[in-house]
């Protein structure tokens, strides 16, 4: 069997900001994903897909069929706990991590999974057939076209990756499995958008636009060529640099716990998301979140300016409030005021 090749992450030309809101994604799932955005050939399946050759190993319990961590820190799916209630050793196996992507025809069964209704009426026990929010337990789970997903799939994606659990429930018999994963949705504005409360729920949004130095550009050319010519050749030149990128994102996961932060970090942040006028509460929250991994990501304990500046556009943009017909942009000047007290 052929194993697809993927462009190495670490050969990307330009696209910074995508490319650190992936990263920041990696250091800390619990940030909520991110919405790309941009016009067709920017390289935004390109780095989702690649994300896959920079993620570390998983622990998980053997023969899961929903890949539960070994720890058992964020509890266990229904079949590990039958186990372990039986007398069962679990064992641990090391299993890579993957991006997962979801068809975009995929219906409600498939992406939730299925329950047996009928063999469960004649046996007595629950038979449930996993789906897709299954395969992406502890994975990244990646969307292209979001925009053009029916809106229901995309609340039932959001609210898997919220809540870290997938709950589906027919003729009143209920299951419950672990679907913790990384949500990532890529789109082209051209071809629709998404509604607003939906775009909200994801925790950073980037905007992608084609390179317009030339230098750059003529690196894209010369970078995709070489890869297409002799794929396995291409991704042996960057092994070095993947390799350094996938031990700087394991770092930063254990340093990210030791991150510190004060009040005046609390009061800059509060201060940029009133200033921009955010709705509600989960922007700050996030937006500190985003900090903590960016510090992290940069081999640093502690949170600073610079931290809050680059991770700010990514979690306000958008979120911002737009009027009908108007595009409202972020003002990276107006950011940079906000943060001269800090």
């Amino acid at each position: 069997m052929t194993v697809k090749q993927y462009f190495p992450f670490a050969a990307i030309v330009g696209q910074e900001e995508m490319k650190r809101a992936l990263l920041l994604n990696l250091v800390d799932p619990g940030i909520g994903g991110v919405l790309i955005k941009g016009e067709k050939g920017t390289a935004k399946s390109t780095a989702v897909r690649s994300l896959s050759q920079i993620m570390s190993e998983k622990t998980v319990v053997e023969g899961c069929p929903f890949e539960c961590g070994y720890d058992g820190d964020r509890g266990y799916c229904p079949y590990c706990e039958e186990r372990l209630s039986d007398g069962e050793v679990l064992n641990p196996v090391s299993v890579k991590t993957r991006v997962v992507e979801l068809p975009l025809n995929a219906t409600e069964d498939r992406v939730a999974g299925t329950l047996d209704v009928e063999h469960i009426l004649k046996i007595g026990e629950k038979k449930f057939e996993p789906g897709i929010l299954a395969d992406a337990n502890g994975n990244v789970l990646y969307v292209d076209e979001a925009n053009l997903l029916d809106d229901h799939i995309v609340d039932m994606l959001l609210d898997s990756a919220a809540m870290g659990v997938n709950y589906i429930e027919r003729e009143g018999v209920s299951f419950t499995h672990p679907a913790r994963f990384v949500l990532i949705g890529t789109m082209n504005p051209e071809e629709g958008d998404i509604r607003p409360q939906l775009m909200d729920r994801f925790g950073l949004s980037v905007d992608v636009r084609g390179e317009k130095d030339t230098e750059s550009r003529k690196e894209v050319i010369r970078r995709g060529i070489m890869f297409h010519e002799n794929p396995e050749k291409y991704i042996e030149l960057f092994a070095e640099d993947t390799t350094e990128l996938k031990n700087k994102i394991s770092d930063a996961r254990k340093l990210r716990t030791s991150v510190t932060y004060n009040d005046d970090v609390l009061d800059a942040i509060v201060s940029v998301t009133t200033h921009f006028g955010v709705d509600g509460h989960r922007a700050d929250i996030t937006l500190l979140k985003a900090a903590i991994a960016n510090a992290a990501l940069e081999g640093r304990n502690k949170i600073t300016k610079e931290d809050i500046s680059v991770t700010a556009p990514l979690v306000i943009s958008h979120r911002m409030r737009r009027r009908p017909f108007e595009e409202t942009s972020f003002d990276k000047e107006e950011l940079e005021e906000c943060l001269k007290a800090f």
